[in-house]
């Protein structure tokens, strides 16, 4: 743990005294996405996430070392730390347990007076209660003063007063709930999602060791996540998969009065951005004054080591923030005791003073860095130019995609054909291989609002190439200025033509690498598009099965096998559609356009991290992490083309 908060462990009372109480549970179960940001996946996992915060809150004061997370085969979470255990004390204005209060009352915990906590990264309290409210059960057993102290709830409600029913050795608190399902879309936990962030507060809080056990399936899974080298190990797992421009991490930290700042950064040889930034290990995904004060902390020191060291000479520009960004891979933490994040979910940080304080430390600590280490110093900034003079030369690709206004038909890509609506909420466009699959789209569509723009072969693999190259690529040129939201510096998603951006190709493996190779230029160059929702996978029929006249279309084997079955196994007719073009117009729209029957999947940023790591795995150029993946992976792979 920090020395600031081993420091102060002895000074740090955790009573009944110090819950505070703000306001009432009343109104969660009928409007529970505003507390946890919405009722689907996300939401079900946002509870787990609020009862780890409360752990890992106890592990920030110092008082807690190992964190286990349990999904049981009844649908329930089952959360442990070995930390102080909640108050079970009378409240002094509740007259009842702390305990009860924290769990029955809205914004009820030690975050708010300033005893409890140093930092907290569960900073409006509403955590438990809000678990509380949206499980169909939950318990809670706190080790506390030798005994085991323990209460049941149902939708919210005590079953019972606390009580005490055993003995204990330590501290600690378990809670173990079930979510409702009647307010919960799915009720099913996704282990991947869970590690992935149990990962994320592991490298966070080094030394902190967070467990993650799996007892539904019929073989028991068991992930642990224990990192002594902190954010820097975070670096280093993220940059595995490429290849580093200097071999160690960067690694910058200072402990002030109220506020710790620490920032982990390693360049590799790529071209992306991949910058993640925490409050009180709450990951801010839309940044703040601590991300801003980071950024412009990096541009002015890398521009001083260069003008000092004359590798930028007098008559050349400065680096911009988009040079000296190029391949990094950066982590910073922050942790202070008044946070104040934009909204319940926590992704901006909004303190004015952390802009100045993370300025400052990082200036700090890159400047010492880059008199210490000239090697690796003249490495990055290498790299930082010959990211500007590729900046100059995309730059005037980029005048080539450029589109005047919305209503300027004549700049479009020639072979686009567009739709007559001009309002983006009721437009979508679909990106389909091909001349002939494009004609039997064009054909088929609804012209009104579905507008075609067939592609030619296999765009350029954007992981392996600076933005200049890519531009020069002309589907690439044709889609950006289709889509009309300009790239790069430019991107602006209020000029975005269509708010459904459908990928179309064929089922077969050049129409899955194709949908791969558009995923990634879309992941790199225009991530809002993802991250709002806009980018969706047609889903056309693998087959169709002729019964009589009647036609019946298939979305997989299974789903074939099914078919044959029902209808008696006979030699009905089954054509298998390799392409799309092997459909004619009417069965493209029935099968895969038209909005009354059609199914589309709707890609997501769920995990950014991971999405990262594979897209740098597949489609970078290291070899060996591939072939890794591919042996792993290769007993799951189906509908491969021989």
């Amino acid at each position: 743990m920090g020395n600031e908060a081993q420091k102060n462990r002895n000074n740090l009372a955790y009573t009944a005294t110090q819950i505070q109480v703000l306001e009432g549970l009343e109104g969660v179960r009928k409007r529970p996405a505003m507390y946890i940001g919405s009722t689907d996946a996300r939401g079900l996992h946002h509870l787990v996430y609020e009862v780890v915060d409360n752990s890992i809150d106890e592990a920030l004061a110092g008082f807690c070392d190992t964190i286990a997370v349990t999904l049981g085969k009844d649908g329930s979470v089952t959360i442990e730390d070995n930390g102080r255990g909640i108050p079970v004390g009378m409240h002094p204005h509740e007259g009842k347990p702390a305990l009860e209060v924290v769990l029955t009352k809205l914004h009820a915990g030690g975050k708010f007076g300033g005893g409890g906590y140093r930092v907290s990264g569960g900073l409006h309290g509403v955590g438990l209660s809000v678990v509380n409210a949206l499980s169909e059960k939950l318990e809670v057993w706190v080790k506390l003063d030798g005994d085991v102290h323990y209460q049941g709830y149902t939708r919210g409600v005590p079953d019972a007063p606390l009580s005490v029913i055993g003995e204990a050795t330590g501290t600690g608190t378990t809670i173990r709930f079930v979510p409702d399902a009647t307010i919960f879309e799915t009720v099913t936990y996704s282990y991947e999602s869970l590690a992935s962030r149990l990962r994320e507060f592991a490298f966070l809080s080094a030394g902190v060791k967070l467990v993650l056990k799996d007892e539904r399936g019929d073989e028991y899974r068991e992930a642990v996540f224990e990192y002594e080298g902190g954010i820097r190990s975070f670096v280093e797992y993220i940059n595995r998969a490429k290849d580093p421009v200097h071999p160690d991490v960067i690694y910058v930290a200072k402990d002030l009065d109220k506020v710790t700042v620490e920032a982990a950064i390693q360049y590799n040889d790529g071209y992306g951005e991949n910058m993640l930034c925490f409050a009180n290990y709450v990951n801010t995904t839309e940044g703040g004054t601590h991300l801003s004060g980071f950024r412009s902390a990096l541009t002015r020191s890398i521009n001083d080591y260069a003008r000092k060291s004359g590798l930028l000479k007098e008559n050349d520009d400065n680096l911009t923030g988009d040079d000296v960004r190029e391949g990094i891979t950066a982590v910073l933490s922050v942790k202070l005791e008044d946070p104040q994040f934009e909204g319940q979910t926590k992704t901006k940080l909004g303190n004015s003073e952390m802009r100045g304080v993370t300025d400052s430390v990082l200036s700090e600590g890159l400047a010492t860095y880059f008199e210490e280490n000239p090697a690796s110093s003249r490495a990055i900034v290498d790299k930082c130019v010959s990211a500007a003079r590729a900046r100059e030369a995309a730059r005037k690709a980029r005048e080539l995609t450029r589109r005047k206004s919305a209503l300027e038909i004549s700049s479009l890509p020639g072979k686009l054909a567009d739709c007559t609506l001009r309002d983006p909420e009721l437009c979508e466009i679909y990106i389909v291989e091909g001349d002939s699959a494009g004609g039997s789209a064009k054909s088929g569509r609804d012209r009104r609002f579905q507008a075609i723009l067939p592609i030619r072969g296999k765009i350029i693999n954007v992981e392996k190439a600076r933005l200049d190259r890519i531009l020069a690529n002309n589907e690439v040129r044709a889609m950006v200025t289709a889509f009309g939201t300009g790239i790069g510096e430019d991107f602006d998603l209020s000029k975005l033509r269509y708010h459904k951006i459908v990928i179309m190709t064929d089922a077969d493996v050049d129409g899955a690498h194709i949908r791969t190779l558009l995923l990634t230029f879309f992941f790199r160059f225009m991530t809002p598009l993802i991250e709002k929702g806009y980018v969706y996978i047609a889903q056309p029929p693998l087959y169709m099965v002729r019964e009589g006249k009647k036609e019946h279309y298939v979305y997989s084997d299974r789903e074939l096998e099914e078919l044959l079955n029902a209808l008696g196994k006979t030699n009905y007719p089954i054509q298998r559609y390799k392409g799309l073009g092997e459909m004619n117009p009417e069965q493209l729209w029935e099968t895969t356009m038209n909005p009354q029957t059609r199914t589309m999947l709707r890609v997501t940023m769920e995990d950014a991290i991971a999405a990262d790591q594979i897209f740098t795995t597949l489609m970078g150029d290291k070899v060996e992490p591939r072939r890794e993946f591919i042996e792993a992976h290769a007993k799951f792979a189906t509908d491969i083309d021989i």
